[in-house]
């Protein structure tokens, strides 16, 4: 393990108790949140996005605040929802955070999660063409996205443009230099692994997984990884790829910590996502010290 982080989904709630009791309560906090991660030495902060919910959903406002607010931490997503997105608006999104927070966004994509509504995207006003499913409709957005990030032009200028506009075909602007080497792409199962490695996005693996052979989540993470990095080496791109592995651990320090977290679960557990077949990895919860020893990598 190189680097370590953390990923917020956000949730509010105005229930008796809640110190997050509203998404302004959350928004700050969360700004708040990776300042002090910052400060302690950490190397992310990573926040998750989820529409018609009471969690973090527009990341790019508080991507920017937190890049504005920090000076070395990485900040990123993992995972925004491209089957929600326009690609063409969100590389002016994603190009003007990452120049607030001079070059350090890493930024997680992926098809999404199972929906609090219905169709959700619909309401976004994206329909399915003929024979396309919505986690097709997610990756074809998210290789739209991918490749607008590069520094080609390619709208025709007008010749009566309102301001003088540099030679040749046009790009979206804002462009920032490098972004493209640190999108990331979200995979539950090794297939899309392959995938984002054929396209070069680095890869995020994380709690979960397509159940795919009955091992335990880590043999199967294992084999999903080198699967990445063996598409990416065939398909010849020249940096070296980065991955993601999250796990939910929580650090006991007071008793109000182990009455909401305390409940240490002691294996991998399989259920149905969006039917599929998954593998759930489990929760870590203990004392500091004991968290270190449980989370020492071992070889395989």
């Amino acid at each position: 393990m190189k680097k370590i982080g953390f990923l917020s989904f956000g949730h509010w709630s105005p229930g008796a108790g809640s110190q997050t009791r509203s998404a302004s309560d959350v928004l700050l906090q969360s700004i708040d949140h990776a300042v002090a991660a910052e400060e302690l030495g950490a190397d992310g902060a990573y926040f998750r996005v989820h529409h018609f919910a009471r969690q973090l959903a527009s990341s790019f406002p508080l991507l920017a605040a937190v890049g504005a607010r920090t000076k070395r931490i990485e900040i990123g997503t993992g995972v925004i929802d491209m089957r929600y997105e326009n690609p063409f608006y969100m590389v002016e999104d994603a190009g003007s955070a990452d120049l607030i927070s001079g070059g350090r966004l890493q930024l997680g994509i992926s098809r999404g999660s199972p929906e609090q509504v219905i169709d959700g995207w619909r309401h976004y006003g994206y329909a399915l063409p003929e024979g396309e499913s919505p986690a097709d409709m997610g990756r074809r957005h998210g290789e739209v996205f991918f490749e607008l990030l590069n520094s080609r032009g390619f709208a025709q200028p007008n010749p009566q443009p309102m301001f003088a506009n540099p030679p040749g075909l046009l790009r979206l602007e804002p462009h920032s230099k490098g972004l493209r080497d640190r999108i990331w792409w979200g995979s539950a199962s090794d297939a899309t692994a392959v995938w984002a490695g054929q396209k070069g996005m680095n890869l995020q693996t994380s709690t979960l997984k397509a159940d795919e052979s009955g091992e335990p989540l880590g043999v199967q993470q294992t084999r999903q990884i080198r699967m990445f990095k063996a598409a990416w080496q065939e398909a010849g791109h020249a940096r070296e790829p980065r991955v993601s592995v999250s796990r939910s651990i929580f650090p006991l320090l007071i008793d109000t910590d182990r009455a909401y977290f305390g409940r240490d679960q002691g294996g991998d557990h399989i259920g149905v996502i969006d039917d599929m077949r998954a593998i759930f990895g489990r929760s870590y919860a203990a004392e500091p010290d004991r968290l270190g020893e449980e989370l020492r990598p071992t070889r395989r």
